[in-house]
C-alpha cells in the first residue's frame, strides 16, 4: 500500500508543479502587456489583473504538493481566467508587432 500512496503523491506533486507554472506564465504575460492595451480590448486595467495573477501564483506557491486544495483550484480558475480570456483580447489588440502581411489564422503561410 505505501506504494500507492507514494505513487498518488508523486502524481499530485507532479500535477500542482505544472499548473504553478501555468500561473507564472500567466503573471509573467501579464507584466510584459501593454497597460493601454487591456482597456483598449474592454478589460480590466492591467493592475487588477497583475493583482490577480499575482495572488493567484502566490497561492499557487503556498499550495504546492497539494494540487486538489481549494486555494489551489481559485488560483488555477484566476489563472485560466487570464489565460483563455483576457489573453486573447489583448494580444488581438496589440498585433503582432511585425510587417508581415502574409499572417493567416494559424501563423505565416
Amino acid at each position: 500500500m505505501g506504494v500507492i500512496y507514494e505513487a498518488q503523491n508523486m502524481v499530485e506533486l507532479v500535477l500542482s508543479l505544472g499548473l504553478f507554472a501555468m500561473m507564472v506564465w500567466a503573471l509573467a504575460d501579464c507584466l510584459r502587456t501593454r497597460q493601454d492595451a487591456f482597456v483598449a480590448a474592454g478589460k480590466r486595467t492591467k493592475t487588477f489583473w497583475s493583482l490577480v495573477t499575482g495572488g493567484a501564483t502566490l497561492l499557487g506557491f503556498i499550495s504546492i504538493g497539494s494540487a486538489l486544495s481549494i486555494f489551489n483550484v481559485i488560483a488555477v480558475v484566476a489563472a485560466a481566467v487570464y489565460l483563455a480570456d483576457v489573453r486573447p483580447a489583448v494580444k488581438s489588440v496589440q498585433g503582432r508587432g511585425g510587417s508581415n502581411t502574409h499572417m493567416g489564422p494559424y501563423g505565416p503561410w
